[in-house]
């Protein structure tokens, strides 16, 4: 069901304007008409929650053991071999973040095989978005790899408001698969 809530951000806050025009890219691609509709892979966010949360739960776990045995109790090699593997899983997950995923926002794949991947940019106190894509086929070829950049305004009104229908005009005038896409509707 679509939300008909209005999506308001301050408009100098340009992490506001691209979370939200990130979050505002899977519900399209996976919305699109068949044949063109992507379906969203989520391995690498669930590497990246997998990581977080065992660093959390370690963290917990050390917390909670200095708590209720004291502090010279938790000073056994266990604790020392608990915070440094915490230390060791942030380390992972910032690796993770900054290397494997790299900006990446979205990437999907269609029933015949094309797979998109698509990362986000935005320079601080720059009011352009710009997007790096690659979509290729079912046998790794590349079909079309693009770099394309356009302000926030193009989709945001002066208020903060964010309107996803100049999104997805902007999208589908930039990337050819999208742009057939939007023919079918």
């Amino acid at each position: 069901m679509a939300s008909t809530e209005v999506h308001k951000v301050p408009v100098y806050s340009v992490n506001d304007l691209k979370s939200t025009t990130d979050d505002a890219l899977a519900p399209h691609l996976t919305t699109l008409p068949q044949p063109y509709a992507f379906t969203q892979d989520h391995t690498k966010t669930n590497v990246r929650f997998l990581l977080g949360y065992s660093a959390v739960a370690i963290a917990a776990f050390t917390f909670y053991a200095d708590r209720k045995l004291g502090w010279e109790a938790t000073q056994s090699t266990w604790v020392i071999a608990a915070v440094v593997s915490y230390f060791i899983l942030n380390t992972l997950l910032t690796y993770w973040i900054w290397a494997v995923e790299a900006g990446e926002v979205f990437r999907g794949k269609r029933k015949s095989g094309e797979t998109i991947t698509i990362r986000s940019s935005a320079k601080k106190h720059s009011p352009l978005y710009k997007l790096r894509v690659k979509y290729t086929s079912s046998a790794n070829k590349v079909l079309e790899e693009k770099e394309i950049e356009t302000s926030f305004t193009t989709w945001f009104s002066a208020d903060g408001t964010f309107h996803p229908e100049p999104l997805k005009k902007w999208l589908a005038s930039e990337i050819q698969v999208l742009r057939l896409a939007a023919k079918e509707k």
